[in-house]
């Protein structure tokens, strides 16, 4: 067995076992495109009003100005002031809080409950909201249990003085699997949760954890540079990741890259903790994917109106902004929060006005994270032929080393530039700006300060020659080993073809390709994130290491969605392969009309 240290966040899937040419059947794709089809709305006419003279006019309007009046008299709450996502107070009418409590509802149910097993309706807590948030944590994790005590603090002290007190709300989201842990936990907090729900009402009854193939990427808490506990059953590929946590601890994983573990029992989890799969019903889950929660205590302010991410790393406000004294805590532009001066290595400082026009890169790594030094050797080449090639690049290091001396030593192997260490309260907001859950992190941004991509690890992992730099978003990628971690971040589209050569695959790329743009449009002018990202998979042994993993039939072309944080699969195996077919299987996901299988 090697263990070794890498670079990339969790790629979960099993040896590729000697593969069957008998046993996979190969049909073709039909790639012809077929043409949008447009959609009509039917108008909706109503028989025209007879006329009526002016002054019946006058009188019926007056009629209703007063009606309109005495109900503002006896409801003087049917307008409020609330704080947006930006810090501006704005009225919030009747409508609007209607609305935002339909919104609530969609996202967290009819009811929550509380420490006293009380249940609360959510639709009349929506009404006075502007922001709720989604606390996400286990009771059995140490880590979970003393931040709950700090938010506790931060939410009395919170909910006592300030002039927002009624508009912010936190919901606990669990993932404990014993009601009486989940329970005992609740009754510490001054705040609802979700409602604790039986295992046997997730996926399906045969969605529990799979003895000897237990292959998944739970992230926990952990400190002192601890490895993290994993469970692996016959597991030979697990990734590895070093994570900076809010306490100043770590969160680990191991990358096991050949054979299998002799010895599970000295790497394994809790049970109670269990897998991504088994935290919680369908519902916590689709929480956990939305926000691309990866690690636990996570708490992450979101809009009441439209459940956008106001705040991604509620841990850092709670930390800082003690007294909640920046309510709502919603984003600034970069050039605000870097604003300052900037090193060189050479202790040189420069004002960080100079990134004006440039493309930046927000590195946020330490010295004592090996994948960081790692790909901090790789960034170093990737820097000098960016640079070469004239373009305006520039790399601001944010540092989560636990020393200046360690940061001394880290930022002299660096040719980029970097926020003083001694500088915490800048190097905490662009960490809150960022939602850095983990470590290494680079966020490449345009000249204007707009983010290009959250990646820029894998990207620069996969172009050592720059070549697609900026590296903006492409709509489908071709599944490999160094993007394979995207399929732990939510729901991904992968449309499994019979080509063994890179050039085989544009094809499938060009079938979906279509698809995959409208979606990422679609959300993008919501600014939100597409639910769904889209691979095409060749045959080599990642891949059918994957198929074997998922238990995927082995057919040539197959489209599927794999969810692995919520171990569900959906499958399309149908003789033809078309847009229309592609389209309507999103379709059917995103409006959920798929039953999902287990993985």
């Amino acid at each position: 067995m090697k263990v070794s240290w890498v670079a990339e966040v969790c790629v979960c899937v099993c040896v590729g076992r000697e593969k069957s040419a008998s046993a996979v059947a190969v049909r073709p794709i039909k790639a012809e495109r077929i043409p949008a089809q447009r959609s009509h709305r039917r108008s909706r006419g109503r028989p025209a009003s007879p006329r009526r003279g002016r002054e019946a006019h006058l009188k019926e309007r007056e009629k209703k100005e007063k009606k309109a009046s005495d109900r503002r008299e006896r409801e003087p709450g049917c307008t409020c002031a609330a704080a947006s996502a930006d810090g501006r107070l704005c009225v919030v009418s009747e409508d609007l809080g209607a609305a935002m409590s339909e919104f609530l509802v969609s996202l967290l149910g009819e009811r929550l409950v509380n420490g006293e097993k009380a249940e609360l309706d959510v639709q009349s807590l929506g009404a006075r909201l502007s922001l709720v948030g989604l606390f996400f944590g286990c009771s059995l994790n140490a880590p979970c249990k003393q931040f709950n005590g700090s938010l506790c603090e931060f939410y009395s002290r919170f909910k006592k003085s300030s002039e927002h007190k009624d508009k912010l709300e936190v919901v606990f989201i669990s993932s404990d699997q014993d009601q009486k842990h989940w329970q005992d936990f609740l009754q510490e907090m001054p705040w609802p949760a979700l409602p604790f729900k039986d295992r046997h009402k997730k996926l399906k009854d045969g969605d529990e954890k799979k003895e000897g193939n237990s292959a998944f990427s739970l992230i926990c808490t952990i400190f002192d540079l601890q490895i993290a506990a994993i469970t692996c059953h016959n597991i030979p590929w697990v990734g590895l990741r070093l994570q900076e946590t809010s306490q100043g601890g770590a969160v680990g994983q191991i990358e096991v890259t050949t054979g299998k573990l002799s010895k599970p029992d000295t790497l394994s989890l809790p049970s109670s903790l269990g897998t991504p799969g088994n935290w919680g019903t369908r519902e916590t889950m689709k929480l956990w994917n939305k926000y691309k929660v990866t690690s636990i205590p996570s708490l992450v302010f979101v809009d009441a109106a439209t459940g956008k991410v106001v705040c991604r790393n509620g841990l850092l406000v709670v930390r800082d902004d003690p007294k909640g004294l920046e309510f709502p805590w919603g984003p600034k532009p970069f050039a605000e929060v870097v604003a300052g001066p900037l090193l060189r290595n050479n202790r040189q400082t420069t004002d960080s006005s100079s990134l004006e026009g440039h493309y930046v890169g927000v590195y946020f790594s330490a010295h004592w994270c090996p994948p960081c030094r790692s790909l901090t050797r790789v960034l170093v080449e990737t820097y000098r032929i960016v640079k070469e090639s004239g373009q305006k690049f520039e790399i601001v290091f944010v540092s989560a080393d636990r020393s200046e001396e360690s940061f001394k030593q880290y930022f002299s192997e660096m040719p980029w530039l970097a926020v003083p260490y001694s500088d915490e309260a800048r190097r905490s907001r662009l960490n809150r700006l960022y939602g850095i859950q983990g470590i290494p992190t680079l966020i490449l941004l345009d000249a204007e300060g707009h983010v290009i991509t959250r990646q820029g690890r894998v990207e620069v992992l996969n172009d050592p020659e720059c070549r697609l730099f900026p590296w903006h978003p492409r709509p489908v990628l071709e599944l490999s080993q160094c993007n394979a971690v995207h399929l732990h971040e939510g729901p991904c589209l992968v449309l499994f073809v019979d080509a063994e050569e890179e050039g085989e695959l544009e094809p499938a790329k060009e079938l979906i390709q279509p698809i995959a743009e409208k979606l990422i449009a679609k959300y993008k002018a919501k600014e939100e994130e597409t639910p769904l990202l889209f691979f095409v998979a060749g045959e080599d042994d990642m891949n059918e290491s994957l198929r074997d993993y998922t238990n995927l039939p082995e057919a040539a072309p197959l489209l599927t969605i794999l969810d692995m944080s919520a171990r569900a699969k959906y499958v399309r195996d149908v003789e033809e392969i078309t847009p229309a077919v592609v389209d309507q299987f999103v379709s059917d996901f995103l409006a959920e009309k798929l039953k999902p299988e287990p993985i």
